[in-house]
């Protein structure tokens, strides 16, 4: 979850790249770089000493910032919230859009900690890093679980197709029976979860009157989109990755598409749409005006994904069952 504060100026920038042993930090205005293990106790005193030249030599605002690297940056991050230092987890992607913009393609670990820092001081309200709640996070690792061991159940299904040993075929069938126990245990995991949180126990009730709205495509939607609810249906549908995107030129009108957003929360309302399509009255007969105006079915989809995730975010926002549900039912 991030939060943004308005119009905050960062002047001193302490940039971590970030591997699984180490971290090469770059600091701006020094301009300085240094290897460090990564561990908290070192990143601590890396941060404890910018903190003192910050105060030293009176350099404003500080920042510690870093990339996302699946899970190894979390000491940076851990580290400097608990010492009550502003923190980005920065966007990979973005990162290197802006190393093209200043014209920079080589990539090293003492240039990418170099370019995270100037990415750190050129950017304008940067939108600073804050954990999730204990259970949004549980629930986000549940889920994630759940989908590696989906993954693994496909994978040895697929083989097991094509399997003709009679020892593979042995191994695959214990195995795939295995996965499909680890799976049934993790669902029940979530659902008890959501039977203690309170909170999560409300929330996911009020998503399922959307007929379409299953209980893990809402638990998936409140996992990596807390904020739900609290947002404008502009902030929900960019945010899930379904805002239209305009693609106009001079005189040229391009077709409009989506791109960027949570996989996650997409992957789920992808699933939830295809129902919606066909037992929910209002968004079948959405989905059938625009497919007789001959959009194609990714389109149509997509429009109905978009419908979804904004009628969930009024939902939660309203404290509210769906509206449209008396309509469906009568």
């Amino acid at each position: 979850m991030t939060t943004n504060p308005p119009q905050i100026v960062f002047n001193h920038i302490v940039a971590f790249e970030v591997s699984k042993e180490t971290l090469v930090v770059h600091t701006l205005p020094a301009d300085e770089q240094c290897t460090i293990d990564n561990k908290p106790q070192a990143v601590r005193r890396l941060i404890k000493a910018e903190i003192k030249r910050n105060r030293n030599k009176q350099l404003g605002q500080m920042l510690v910032i870093c990339e996302a690297t699946g899970g190894y940056e979390r000491h940076v991050l851990d580290v400097a919230l608990e010492m009550g230092v502003s923190v980005h987890r920065a966007h990979g992607t973005r990162v290197r859009h802006f190393g093209h913009y200043r014209g920079l393609l080589a990539k090293t670990d003492p240039i990418d900690a170099r370019l995270i820092a100037q990415y750190g001081l050129k950017t304008e309200n940067i939108r600073l890093y804050s954990p999730p709640p204990p259970d949004t996070a549980a629930l986000r690792a549940l889920h994630a679980r759940r989908t590696e061991i989906q993954q693994m159940i496909i994978a040895e299904t697929s083989r097991l197709e094509h399997a003709q040993h009679k020892s593979v075929l042995k191994s695959l069938k214990a195995h795939i029976a295995s996965l499909k126990a680890a799976l049934a245990a993790i669902e029940a995991d979530i659902a008890q979860l959501v039977k203690e949180c309170e909170t999560l126990r409300k929330k996911v009730a009020l998503m399922q009157t959307v007929i379409g709205i299953g209980p893990i495509s809402a638990m998936v939607v409140l996992a990596y989109l807390p904020d739900i609810g609290q947002l404008t249906k502009g902030q929900a549908a960019r945010l899930a990755g379904l805002a239209p995107i305009n693609n106009d030129s001079g005189k040229k009108r391009g077709a409009r598409h989506v791109e960027a957003g949570r996989t996650a929360i997409r992957r789920a309302l992808y699933m939830a749409a295809g129902v919606a399509m066909r037992t929910n009255p209002i968004l079948k007969a959405f989905s059938d005006r625009l497919r007789g105006k001959g959009y194609p079915f990714k389109y149509v989809v997509t429009a109905v994904m978009r419908k979804l995730i904004v009628i969930l975010n009024a939902v939660l926002r309203d404290g509210q069952s769906w509206k449209g549900a008396q309509i469906a039912a009568a």
